[in-house]
């Protein structure tokens, strides 16, 4: 799962069906990019073509992908979509960023205060920014990736 960024479980995350409706475990392990964990109430078939939705960072804010595993846990499913292209991939990772930035204000409790806030997501950025850059996502394709 090293190529799949975790995301929080505090922030929602919506997944709607797309059409085309699937792709092939073959083509998917072939041009898949990396993409995104995230915990939800159902199970998805492998290939299946989905829309993430993250719906407190903005109501647009979407991205197409493909299930490239999904497992069972205690309560729901663990759900890796993986990106086929660049620019997604990239607006994921980003759109990631936001949500463990905002996490992470939500733990420190920084109770609305806007410099606050900003002074607890330097300091995430101070201290995580590395694990979403670049050569962080290459170094994770020399790990294994789940079949």
């Amino acid at each position: 799962m090293g190529r799949f960024i975790p995301h929080p479980e505090e922030v929602p995350v919506e997944l709607t069906l797309l059409k085309p409706e699937c792709i092939s475990r073959q083509q998917l392990h072939t041009i898949s990019l990396g993409g995104i964990a995230c915990n939800y109430h159902r199970a998805w078939r492998h290939g299946t073509a989905l829309q993430v939705r993250l719906p407190t960072l903005h109501a647009d804010i979407c991205f197409a992908g493909f299930v490239a595993w999904c497992l069972r846990r205690k309560k729901g499913y663990l759900v890796g979509i993986a990106f086929t292209d660049e620019q997604t991939l990239f607006s994921a990772r980003m759109g990631e960023q936001v949500c463990q930035i905002e996490r992470f204000c939500r733990q420190n409790d920084p109770h609305d205060d806007l410099q606050a806030i900003q002074q607890l997501a330097l300091q995430w950025v101070e201290q995580h920014a590395d694990e979403f850059s670049d050569d962080r996502l290459r170094e994770a394709f020399t790990q294994p990736a789940l079949d």
